[in-house]
């Protein structure tokens, strides 16, 4: 019989009322652009994180100390004069095996439920057919290309007060899918939010922080006493767009020696 995921988080911790936003693997890596964000900006430390058998065995390093492939944040309540928001984040870069989807999901569930959060965000990437698809070029910065699902009535009015059009047909896989399935089984308030992302040039991968932004807009939205700046990302997109730009003149003129430079240190 296979072991259950084994969940270890700080139990000083006080998720009640919490907001736990998920960022497994996503098309032009927009959900781990989110997830560093908000590490960032508010400032989460590490307070947790999932063991299994199945996990790929590695752990990620940063600045020298190892940490899970899957892993939680949280940080202190940020508060205005009318409230205080809590921000819980599930973080992981690796894709979790497909027979871990269904129990990982159950225990991420009992344990959501358990901690009394206020709703639950899974943060994902779509991409379209190509005739409507979005590119890393495209200057769009708005909510326009973003598809909400919503596992119970309530979710569909948190999408429908960020004016997030619900996807009508389509087959969500992964995590996402199997979390967005597991939380209306089981009547909890889940929204799975999708941008539209291009992520890829030539035979490569690129980021897409200008999707990673759109998603960004929405979470400031449903934070009130918190503010995310979505600027950042677009200097970020800005930035890499110019990189491709630039590795495309020298494509198309190339100097050898250094298009190999200027390739290799692409996103350094």
């Amino acid at each position: 019989m296979t072991s259950q995921p084994e969940i270890q988080f700080d139990s000083e911790i006080d998720m009640t009322g919490a907001l736990v936003v998920n960022c497994f693997p996503s098309l032009g890596f927009v959900s781990s652009i989110v997830a560093h964000y908000l590490v960032d900006k508010l400032n989460l430390k590490l307070v947790g994180g999932v063991r299994h058998p199945s996990l790929p065995a590695v752990c990620l390093v940063q600045e020298g100390m190892p940490l899970p492939p899957l892993r939680f944040y949280a940080g202190e309540p940020i508060c205005n004069m009318e409230e205080c928001n809590k921000v819980v984040l599930i973080a992981s870069e690796i894709q979790v095996p497909a027979d871990l989807c269904l129990p990982l999901s159950g225990a991420l569930i009992d344990w959501i439920k358990q901690s009394n959060a206020s709703a639950t965000i899974m943060i994902d990437a779509y991409s379209p057919g190509v005739e409507n698809k979005h590119t890393v070029f495209d200057e769009d910065d708005s909510d326009g290309s973003l598809l909400g699902i919503g596992s119970v009535e309530d979710s569909h009015k948190i999408l429908n007060e960020l004016k997030v059009p619900l996807l009508k047909q389509g087959i969500i896989g992964g995590m996402t899918g199997v979390m967005m399935g597991e939380s209306r089984r089981r009547s909890v308030n889940t929204v799975a939010m999708l941008a539209e992302a291009s992520g890829e040039f030539g035979n490569g991968t690129i980021p897409d922080s200008r999707a990673a932004a759109r998603i960004i807009n929405c979470l400031d939205k449903l934070l009130p006493a918190i503010y995310l700046d979505s600027e950042p990302l677009l200097l970020e997109a800005q930035r890499i767009e110019d990189q491709i730009r630039e590795m495309m003149a020298l494509q198309l003129n190339p100097s050898a020696e250094q298009a190999t430079n200027e390739s290799s240190n692409m996103y350094g």
